[in-house]
């Protein structure tokens, strides 16, 4: 028979699988300079939707240039009989714990791993299949030997676009749920081994005192606990800006000046790059009600490539030290450095709220009319070429 502890521990895990019916199993993003918003698709346990209400619409109009086949939830069985699957394995789990049964447990635990499985290769074939089975005929875009099947976990580049495929809360959930329940049968496994080999662990050894009945799964679940809390509240980290290969999120140059940028980072972990200080303020502008955003960053002209916090750096306005929109901002980590800049290159010392201010002067809108203008130079030299 199983301990207490071990038959609680079944208990939670199993009934923390209820979540997955509430929460996104899977989320798949897709990232490009036309889309700084970026899209996102969301697989729920019975469906699949948009991350915003009309990327799902916007990632079907995409497909449809390379010949990809529609994502329409209704057509795809697996949404149909997952959620039977799902209240299948809850119910075997309570009745693992309620029952206290060694091999039922292990019965549960094989099938829950064995359906993990079977699920994910079973959604990495239903990527291949919409990423290689393509219609040509109506493709407008055609690259001989070009795929377009997302990643199973991670990210990949496809075109100009960057696909991101993890685990959404429902996923994890379960992860963590497969987690547990494995750790108890393992110990269970152990307890049971030792008593059929007639250990008595007190006339053994009497100098060390036996464990404590259910210390172990206890154990197991403390360690996973821990792992899911410092996941969960692990603070996001900014990532390098990607000069000469990324454009700006707000509008939409080639990041080029590596003594000049930004980086706006959201909850999730999902960074924006702009190509200057200026462009970072705009963006605010026009989105600071966001409640998503979590940090704010600048680069340091003084170190190239290393990015500071926003509100912490020492600013400069000069009109001789341009930055690439043409305000002319640019960021220090040490007060020092920016004072020796404004004794070189003159201009005004600024901390980040007067940075704010004064971009909202020039920008009322957020939006630098030496940015569009540029911008519609680009496409009509564009335009003249192609013609």
């Amino acid at each position: 028979m199983m301990t207490k502890g071990s038959r609680i521990l079944v208990l939670v895990a199993a009934l923390a699988l209820g979540l997955v019916y509430v929460l996104p199993v899977w989320r798949i993003s897709l990232e490009a300079p036309q889309y700084p918003e970026g899209l996102g698709m969301v697989i729920q346990i019975d469906d699949i939707v948009g991350e915003k209400p009309h990327d799902l619409n916007n990632i079907n109009n995409l497909n449809h240039y390379i010949g990809m086949k529609r994502i329409v939830p209704e057509s795809i069985p697996e949404l149909v009989f997952m959620p039977m699957i799902l209240g299948g394995l809850i119910l075997l789990g309570v009745a693992a714990a309620v029952l206290g049964r060694r091999w039922f447990l292990y019965g549960w635990i094989a099938l829950f791993v064995a359906v993990s499985v079977v699920g994910l290769a079973d959604f990495w074939k239903w990527e291949y299949d919409y990423g290689h089975n393509l219609d040509q005929e109506t493709a407008a875009i055609q690259i001989p030997g070009m795929s377009y099947q997302p990643p199973l976990i991670g990210s990949r580049q496809i075109l100009n676009f960057t696909a991101h495929s993890w685990p959404g809360s429902g996923g994890w959930i379960a992860i963590l749920a497969a987690m547990l329940g494995v750790g108890v049968a393992a110990y269970e496994f152990r307890r049971g081994r030792s008593g059929k080999e007639g250990i008595a662990p007190a006339e053994k050894a009497p100098s060390r005192a036996p464990p404590a009945q259910g210390s172990a799964p206890m154990a197991v679940v403390g360690l996973l606990a821990a792992a899911f809390a410092m996941s969960a509240c692990g603070e996001p980290e900014p990532r390098a800006l990607a000069y000469g290969s990324e454009s700006c999120a707000h509008c939409h140059m080639g990041l080029a000046d590596e003594s000049h940028g930004a980086e706006l980072l959201l909850r999730t972990g999902k960074a924006y790059p702009f190509d200057s200080v200026e462009c970072l303020v705009g963006y605010l502008i026009q989105n600071d009600a966001d409640p998503a955003i979590h940090s704010l960053w600048v680069t340091d002209f003084s170190d190239p490539g290393t990015l500071i916090r926003a509100t912490e750096a020492h600013y400069l306005q000069s009109a001789v030290l341009d930055s690439p929109m043409g305000l002319g901002l640019t960021a220090f980590a040490r007060p020092e450095d920016r004072d020796g800049a404004v004794n070189a290159f003159g201009g005004t010392a600024m901390n980040w709220e007067e940075v704010r201010t004064w971009v909202e002067t020039q920008w009322p809108e957020g939006v630098s009319a030496h940015g569009v203008s540029h911008r519609r130079a680009e496409r009509d030299s564009h335009a003249t070429a192609e013609s």
